[in-house]
């Protein structure tokens, strides 16, 4: 078995720290470099459902793609919902890494996955990584379809490969457009819009799109706005969980460890039901 040490070496090689962004917290948050691994178990975000996973499995370490603490605390006092986690994760020997923007950028990273689940080939990054000579990395991803979709037959595909949430799709468009060309980025996307419409795409698949920044931006006629299809943010990067799950296990059998990878399949998207409005179109 591995020590974590050479574990988090790993995975630090697949999502450089030093990638991330500036406001950023990624890393290991706790756990003893000198600790030996057997069970890892990857995940969207460090919750306390998914940390008792990590107790059940018996895993020695939980990798997940959201920070548990992007900003500065003073307390890990069990009385607060972080706290407790932290205080389940070390009373049962189990480190907690986070690889988040320095794992959307990566190649293969975040965007990546959420293509694969939608069967889409990526012909590159829609926000190219300038330190990059290849070309590959960088924020969201630019692909093609299989074969031209109505904007009606791409959701519903969507819809059917993404995991199940309460919110499902969400779609601002002409449902009997063709697309034939698609941009996605995993999580929050409505600060990308400029580059999606640099892209030239027929559609825009991501989260978290805001109300105004939406409006306006399916409001520019002059250009002929993308649809877009906004999903639950946890959906658009719990693909990612498997991609990186796949890479550790890569390593570990070239490597010769004697480590298993799990995926959690916990849902952790924070929207539970979802009620559509009576008469509203679909």
């Amino acid at each position: 078995m591995p020590r974590l040490s050479e574990v988090i070496a790993a995975l630090e090689n697949l999502w450089p720290a030093e990638r991330a962004e500036s406001w950023d917290a990624v890393g290991t948050v706790v756990g003893d470099p000198g600790q030996e691994v057997s069970r890892v178990l990857f995940a969207v975000d460090p919750v306390q459902e998914v940390a008792d996973e990590a107790v059940k499995l018996g895993a020695g370490l939980l990798v997940t793609h959201h920070p548990l603490y992007l900003r500065g605390t003073t307390t890990v006092a069990a009385t607060h919902f972080k706290g407790r986690v932290v205080h389940t994760l070390i009373k049962n020997d189990i480190a907690l890494h986070v690889a988040h923007t320095n794992a959307d950028t990566a190649d293969p990273g975040v965007s990546d996955a959420l293509a694969g689940a939608l069967d889409l080939r990526i012909t590159g990054p829609l926000v190219p990584d300038p330190t990059d000579p290849a070309g590959r990395r960088g924020l969201g991803r630019v692909c093609e379809l299989d074969r031209p979709l109505t904007l009606r037959e791409f959701a519903a595909r969507a819809a059917a490969r993404l995991p199940a949430t309460a919110q499902g799709l969400r779609v601002a468009g002409d449902p009997e457009a063709p697309v034939r060309t698609v941009a996605v980025s995993g999580g929050s996307g409505d600060s990308l819009f400029d580059h999606v419409r640099a892209a030239g795409v027929d559609a825009f698949l991501t989260a978290d799109l805001r109300h105004h920044p939406a409006s306006e931006f399916t409001a520019d006629r002059a250009h002929r706005p993308p649809a877009l299809l906004d999903a639950a943010h946890w959906a658009t990067e719990w693909p990612w969980c498997e991609l990186a799950a796949s890479q550790l296990d890569e390593i570990s059998d070239r490597k010769g460890w004697d480590l298993r990878v799990h995926v959690s399949k916990t849902v952790t998207d924070p929207w539970t039901s979802h009620f559509p409005s009576p008469g509203a179109p679909n």
